[in-house]
Order: C-alpha cells, then structure tokens, then sequence
C-alpha cells in the first residue's frame, strides 16, 4: 500500500496480516478528492486506524496533526512502525482503546477536530454507533467533516446528533457517508 499525493507520495506502508480490510487506493484517491483543501492544516481523527493509511495520507496532503485510535494489537504495531518509518510521530498521536473510549478520552482534552475519518468493519452496528459516540464526545468544529466508510449493505442515518449527510458515493461493497458539522 502506497501513499497516494502529498509529501509522501509514493511511500509504502506496512499491512496488517489477518482479517483487516485496509481501505483501498481508489477509495482513498476518491475521498480525498472530495475532500480537497479540507485536509490543509486540518486537525484530523483517524478512528479504527488500522494501518493509518486515511490519517498519513491526510499528514501527506497538510494536515496539521492526526490523532489514531485503534485497540488491535496487530494494528497497533504496524499503525507504529508506519508512524516511525515515515517520521511521523511530532505530528501524531496514538490512542491504544476501543473508539467509543478514545472519544470519551478526547472529549475531556476539550480539543476540536476539523476532520474525521471513521473505518470501523462492515456489518452491524459499529458505524452508527461510532458516530453516536463522536456526536456525543462534541469533538467536531462547526463545519468539520466526518468520513465513514462502512459496507454497501450498512445503512447509516442521515443526520446523527450536530452532523448532517451531505453526500454518500460506493465503490463496489464500499459506501463512504460524507457528514458535516453544524
């Protein structure tokens, strides 16, 4: 897996080995194509990390700093290894809990992000309540953008607390939700 556009391009990153589903080159091309100079000097959340792939291709494209929350030990160690071989860690931060955790760790630093990314695994009812819970946690700047990538049979409501759908596209089994703040 490469870094697409930025500083980085070109840069490979490390795989997760097992059941992790990392989100493709087309989809994060795609995403970040909509999303264009929303990322510059973004402060960014990248939830259900993974790999870090959403959040170092935000940190390539500008993004002033990204906060990963993943709690797969697997995970964690390749989500490092990426931050370290790429010299990412003064702009970074690693929240080792489960998201709904994380947010609630957040939510007590008062911070605001300008952008999140949500990856969590298809099925269920991880993605809605994700977003509850970034709702809830009151994270988001007015005007923030949230990105959910969920699968094509999940189904995701149009607005969740401050946050309005403005826009959902697929690309194959993949629907990616575009929610904005109020």
């Amino acid at each position: 897996m490469r870094i697409i556009a930025g500083s980085l391009k070109g840069r490979c990153l490390a795989p997760v080995k097992g059941l992790i589903r990392p989100t493709g080159a087309k989809v994060r091309e795609a995403v970040f194509a909509i999303l264009g100079q929303a990322v510059v000097e973004a402060r960014v959340l990248d939830l259900f990390a993974g790999t870090g792939a959403l959040g170092i291709e935000a940190l390539s494209r500008g993004a002033e700093v990204v906060v990963f929350v993943e709690d797969h030990p697997e995970s964690l160690k390749v989500l490092r290894r990426n931050l370290e071989s790429l010299d990412l860690q003064g702009k970074t931060r690693v929240l080792p809990l489960a998201v709904l955790h994380g947010l609630k760790k957040l939510a007590l630093q008062g911070q605001k992000y300008d952008l999140a990314f949500l990856d969590p695994p298809y099925g269920g009812d991880t993605a809605v309540a994700a977003l509850q819970g970034l709702a809830a946690a009151g994270l988001m700047a007015p005007g923030a953008a949230v990105v959910v990538e969920h699968g094509r049979w999940d189904i995701l409501p149009e607005a969740v607390g401050n946050m309005q759908r403005q826009d959902l596209r697929r690309y194959g089994d993949t629907q990616v939700a575009f929610y904005q703040a109020a």
